[in-house]
């Protein structure tokens, strides 16, 4: 899955995507790179970000899809946690709803179910103007599959099939450095509810926290592409379905060393719902 954030402030890439042309060529060359499905998202989520107006919201997202839609067969998914902008964004011809807040705005769910849209549905601690503020968990990985589990079952008791549902833990989402690797260490135990989980990873200070830990030096959120290469890889073998990058072509080649090594198919466009 490769990341369009057409935000002025999102932490690595803000500001860089939000012409209409701009995305569309960006678009095509991460499909040229191997990209099975692009996520646009026009409301930053990152730590101590405010939420934007919807119309806002709106004015960011829907002239780049309405400009993107035609030049690509790609599903294409919208970051958006309004129904109202995911019901404008379903009638121009998106494909799924990656919600970070896994259903909350009570009309979301309706949207889905009258949509043949795929839903992602997040954990996440808090807001994102807040989540860091003070973390807490006794078992990060029992508490984020519970809420999954209960967010799934909302879902499916809403008129959603199960079939067109992904899980994501939510990797800093209001989450301590423990919390995450927890998560990522264990990410067998997520799989386990049967649904193809969708994984964040792509350049956050987590991997540079491992970096620095572990003697290397990190230069910030660019130069974490091939730490977040390496992430993909393990990831993969961890249970992990789909994987939402900046840098598509580092991704898709380490999930083709990965089938080299482990004997499994290459991954890519086998996702159901695309």
């Amino acid at each position: 899955m490769g990341i369009l954030n057409l935000t002025p402030d999102s932490f690595s890439d803000g500001g860089l995507h939000r012409d209409p042309c701009a995305v569309v060529e960006h678009a095509e060359g991460m499909e040229s790179e191997g990209a099975d499905i692009l996520d646009l998202g026009a409301e930053s989520t990152r730590p101590g970000a405010l939420a934007v107006p919807v119309e806002e919201e709106r004015s960011r997202l829907l002239p780049v899809l309405e400009a993107l839609r035609p030049r690509t067969r790609l599903p294409l998914s919208i970051d958006t946690r309004r129904a109202e902008v995911a019901r404008d964004a379903l009638a121009l011809g998106a494909d799924w709803i990656n919600d970070v807040s896994a259903l909350a705005d009570p009309p979301m769910a309706s949207v889905i179910a009258e949509s043949k849209a795929c839903i992602v549905l997040m954990h996440m601690q808090g807001e994102p103007s807040t989540m860091q503020d003070s973390p807490g968990y006794e078992d990060p990985v029992a508490e984020v599959k519970a809420f999954l589990e209960r967010r799934m079952a909302f879902a499916v008791d809403s008129g959603i099939e199960e079939s067109r549902i992904l899980l994501d833990p939510g990797i800093g989402f209001g989450k301590r450095v423990e919390d995450n690797t927890a998560l990522l260490r264990r990410l067998e135990e997520l799989a386990a509810l049967g649904r193809p989980i969708l994984l964040g990873l792509s350049r956050k200070s987590l991997l540079g926290h491992w970096i620095e830990k572990n003697g290397g030096s990190d230069e910030g959120p660019g130069s974490r592409d091939p730490a977040t290469a390496a992430a993909v890889a393990l990831s993969q073998s961890r249970g992990v379905s789909v994987h939402r990058v900046h840098e598509v072509r580092y991704a898709r080649q380490a999930l083709a060393v990965h089938a080299g090594l482990s004997g499994r198919p290459a991954a890519g466009r086998k996702v159901s719902g695309s």
